[in-house]
């Protein structure tokens, strides 16, 4: 008979910052401060070069990494990183949450986030991460953007709508994302985010499944 269990381990994750002081932290001269969540199979580190416009002298950007990694072809010369799969997914998130967490303490030591503009952005599989983080009441967030996500069950399963009843929440997608084309009645689900939240503010533009910088300049200016 095979018994399953589980063991708590340490580990090691690795984060990108863009912004602030030449460390990229944060000071009394620091006004907005994002967390940017990337999708299935990307590595922080590109991720981040979509946000170069975002941070500047005032602004810093924080882009943690997933904390399971993966080859992303046979020539195993791709690797990407990804934040849970549905095998043990119950303990995946919560290793995620407790990292994060644990990075938004590191982030705002010493420093007061009740003066700060919090943004927490997450792209496709980082958005549902993005909305978990949120509901598990840790940290405070002034707005959020849901960029590609996709919520099979609706938003409210993976986050309460009242959670974000003071929260700016933008749903922001391509015209011409292959996952949103994919399914089998993309306005229905695009309508279903919009009942499961009805403050959220939709944005469509011309693109594919990625985040588009300049419409992201946009809609913060």
């Amino acid at each position: 008979m095979t018994n399953e269990h589980h063991l708590t381990v340490q580990r090691t994750a690795r984060y990108f910052t863009m912004g602030g002081n030449p460390l990229g932290e944060v000071s009394d001269q620091t006004t907005d401060l994002w967390f940017c969540l990337h999708g299935f199979g990307q590595l922080a580190q590109y991720f981040s070069r979509k946000f170069t416009d975002v941070a500047d002298d005032k602004t810093i950007v924080v882009v943690p990494e997933g904390l399971s990694r993966l080859y992303l072809n046979g020539e195993y010369n791709r690797v990407g990183a990804s934040w849970l799969t549905r095998e043990d997914k119950e303990h995946e998130i919560r290793d995620f949450l407790a990292y994060l967490n644990q990075l938004y303490d590191t982030i705002l030591a010493g420093s007061s986030p009740e003066k700060l503009r919090i943004t927490v952005l997450g792209f496709s599989q980082g958005a549902a991460t993005a909305c978990r983080w949120i509901e598990d009441g840790h940290i405070r967030v002034d707005r959020l953007f849901l960029w590609a996500g996709f919520f099979p069950n609706g938003l409210a399963d993976v986050i309460q709508p009242n959670t974000l009843k003071a929260v700016e929440t933008h749903y922001v997608y391509g015209r011409q994302d292959e996952y949103i084309e994919q399914m089998p009645d993309p306005e229905a689900y695009i309508q279903r985010i919009q009942a499961d939240l009805p403050s959220v503010r939709i944005t469509a533009y011309e693109g594919d499944h990625r985040v588009d910088s300049g419409v992201l300049m946009q809609l913060i200016r």
